[in-house]
């Protein structure tokens, strides 16, 4: 992305609607990896036959970083309880908007021989493409075996509307095996809208237009499996913000 996107500081603003694109400087200070980690297995990998193969995994909408990490090493848990670095070949590419997150996350990452973080923005179709099809040349594989894309979902669809909410869905199917999958329920969309305007800035552009509304889990679900050749193998239950994580796997 070449703008480069203002980043947010919950602790000058307490009110976390008030990031335009959910580029939170300290987001997991108030919704910590645990509250999704506690809910996804650490046998994952093993579970969908990601045993012995190389295994890349995509992290859309990093932020800082922090939860990239942690569901690496969790994954990894036989590895992380014997030694420093896995013993498997399993990496991570992280990438976010927010180039002042992703520098936070380059400088704090523990695992740099695995786990990369890069400036990308989704909704940029072009670029993206191109960055993430090299990445997976560099590997020899043609998608990723599992994509993570936590809590993003809405801040695409508030601020390119309908279109751009199934195209990234389409997008992420298109890149990977398994899919991992947390979209935020409507009431979060009132919630950001009417956190925004007490602040006075102006609307989301597309808020009030927008014609996919009410489940966004379920409308997730519905265009996943009917028009991306997807199919919901597990529900990992509900996070402690009422998130549901569903577990998508493309179909053969």
């Amino acid at each position: 992305m070449e703008a480069h996107v203002p980043h947010v500081n919950e602790e000058e603003n307490e009110d976390p609607g008030a990031a335009p694109y959910g580029n939170f400087i300290n987001y997991y200070s108030f919704n910590p990896p645990e509250n999704r980690l506690s809910l996804i297995p650490e046998t994952l990998l093993e579970n969908i036959g990601l045993v012995s193969e190389r295994v890349l995994i995509l992290d859309v909408g990093c932020n800082s970083g922090d939860l990239s990490v942690a569901l690496y090493k969790h994954l990894l848990h036989e590895e992380a309880s014997g030694s420093d670095f896995p013993q498997r070949e399993v990496y991570l590419l992280g990438f976010d908007l927010d180039q002042d997150l992703i520098h936070r996350a380059q400088t704090s990452n523990p695992i740099p021989q695995n786990i990369q973080f890069i400036p990308l923005d989704i909704t940029d179709d072009s670029k993206s493409q191109t960055v993430l099809e090299s990445y997976l040349r560099k590997y020899g594989c043609p998608r990723f075996h599992l994509c993570t894309c936590f809590a993003v979902t809405m801040w695409v669809h508030l601020n390119h509307g309908d279109a751009a909410f199934l195209s990234l869905l389409s997008k992420l199917a298109s890149l990977c095996e398994y899919l991992l999958l947390e979209a935020q329920p409507w009431k979060c969309y009132r919630s950001a809208a009417r956190r925004f305007r007490k602040l006075g800035r102006s609307d989301f552009d597309h808020f009030k237009t927008l014609e996919i509304r009410g489940d966004m889990a379920a409308h997730a679900r519905e265009h996943l499996e009917k028009q991306c050749s997807m199919e919901l193998v597990q529900c990992f239950g509900n996070t402690t913000w009422d998130r549901s994580l569903l577990l998508f796997k493309r179909r053969q």
